[in-house]
């Protein structure tokens, strides 16, 4: 997923990408991705947390047998 931060140079909404230690800004142009890549990010952290709970689980069933 992006990390979504204030840009040091104009204040404005960006996503972050690192690459080789180097770090860059690209602006977001529109609120509505903003808010669609919020919504993105608590589904994803929601299957995260659902799939980890199965996975220990799973776990459990095979230690079990």
């Amino acid at each position: 997923m992006s990390q979504v931060a204030n840009c040091p140079c104009c204040g404005g909404k960006s996503k972050i990408k690192e690459k080789d230690g180097e770090v860059s800004y690209h602006a977001i142009q529109d609120e509505e991705t903003l808010n669609k890549i919020g919504q993105l990010k608590k589904a994803m952290d929601k299957f995260k947390e659902k799939a980890e709970a199965l996975q220990k689980e799973l776990n459990l069933l095979q230690s079990i047998k």
